[in-house]
């Protein structure tokens, strides 16, 4: 039995970069052996194992053969006459399909490392099509490392969506590269290259106008959220918001709405993008500060109740509106606003006897008053 340090581990290692998760390939075991030494299974039939004191994972060498469509319509080969060339050979990329030994040997029969000094993604076999996930995985490694694709794999790529191979992605594998994509040093770069081979419009085509060429306004959005270190949520609104003529397209929330559940996109994204739908365009048409345009505005962003989310609305609003305008103060007027409304006194509205109905209108009058105090300092 031989065991090998195998994929991103060797490959980040290479690149001088902090190696966070290890994978590991047994050459020349069998389940049995691996069960009586400690290893524990990971499931009753796939050849993964857990290391008894690590947790690290531990594969025997396998071979794949496609059965089905998609990147689940596999069957596999494991036994102790696999070699670890035939086990790295299924791999998609060259620079995912490295090894090495005990005793730090780079084991590397496809020119991965070459490939990664050249700062080239290429696939490692013509098997790479059996897989539509490896389009996705391709874009988002181009999108964390700046790497070009090769130019045999983007044709493989062109000729996956070609035929229909990638419509059998479930959505959930989708959203799963997709935000891992949108936490790359340059996202804008993944849904670059999908559009490329043509799996964006097949797979997300809501998102196409916004990528179809470099001046596009969620390109462009998305490219100063990451440089700015932003989070997934905000990158998400960034790129998925629908624009028209400078504008959030009138049925934004609608088309955000349906997208999302196409993607099967978690809640909090959905919510925010929602949000950021329905009410960035009365940010973009606040010319003035009036009292009662803010404290609306303020009531429909529930910032009384969710003040986190209402800071996380305002700084995606300004982003976008310095995307596509001059400078606003409309997150001045509206975090003004927002200090105002907490200095009203409650519980002495409720002591003056007002209630139901009559306290929320009094709640309301009060808030008016001291945002319109407030704007006057």
């Amino acid at each position: 039995m031989k065991i090998y340090l195998v994929g991103g581990a060797v490959r980040d290692r290479l690149l001088g970069l902090p190696v966070k998760d290890r994978d590991w390939v047994v050459v020349g075991s069998t389940p049995s052996a691996m069960k009586a030494q400690g290893f524990r299974p990971v499931g009753k039939d796939f050849p993964v194992f857990i290391h008894p004191k690590t947790g690290e994972e531990y594969a025997l060498a396998r071979t794949e053969r496609k059965s089905g469509h998609g990147y689940a319509g596999f069957t596999f080969h494991t036994s102790p006459d696999v070699t670890l060339e035939e086990d790295l050979l299924r791999r998609d990329l060259t620079i995912n399909a490295m090894a090495e030994s005990d005793n730090g040997e780079l084991i590397d029969p496809y020119q991965g490392h070459a490939d990664l000094q050249n700062r080239i993604l290429r696939h490692v076999s013509p098997a790479f099509r059996e897989d539509p996930l490896r389009i996705l995985r391709t874009a988002r490694f181009a999108a964390r490392f700046g790497f070009q694709i090769a130019d045999e794999t983007m044709a493989l790529m062109v000729s996956m969506v070609s035929s229909g191979e990638v419509n059998y992605l479930v959505a959930e594998r989708v959203w799963q590269e997709t935000v891992r994509a949108l936490a790359e040093p340059a996202p804008v770069i993944f849904f670059d290259v999908l559009n490329a081979c043509g799996a964006l419009p097949a797979l997300m085509p809501m998102l196409l106008p916004g990528f179809s060429d470099a001046s596009a306004i969620p390109r462009t959005a998305l490219a100063r959220a990451a440089e700015e270190q932003t989070d997934t949520i905000f990158r998400f609104v960034c790129a998925a918001l629908p624009w028209e003529d400078q504008a959030p397209a009138i049925n934004a929330p609608d088309r955000l709405k349906a997208f999302c559940a196409n993607l099967k996109v978690p809640v909090d994204y959905r919510e925010m993008a929602i949000l950021v739908g329905k009410h960035l365009p009365t940010w973009l048409a606040m010319k003035d500060a009036t009292p009662e345009a803010l404290l609306t505005l303020l009531e429909k962003t529930d910032v009384f109740r969710r003040e986190a989310r209402f800071q996380h609305f305002l700084s995606i609003c300004e982003l976008l509106a310095d995307t596509v305008s001059a400078s606003h103060q409309q997150r001045d007027w509206l975090e003004t606003a927002a200090l105002a409304c907490k200095t009203v006194d409650i519980q002495a509205l409720v002591k003056q006897g007002h209630k139901g109905q009559a306290l929320a209108a009094a709640i309301r009058q009060e808030r008016l008053s001291a945002i319109a105090a407030a704007l006057a300092s």
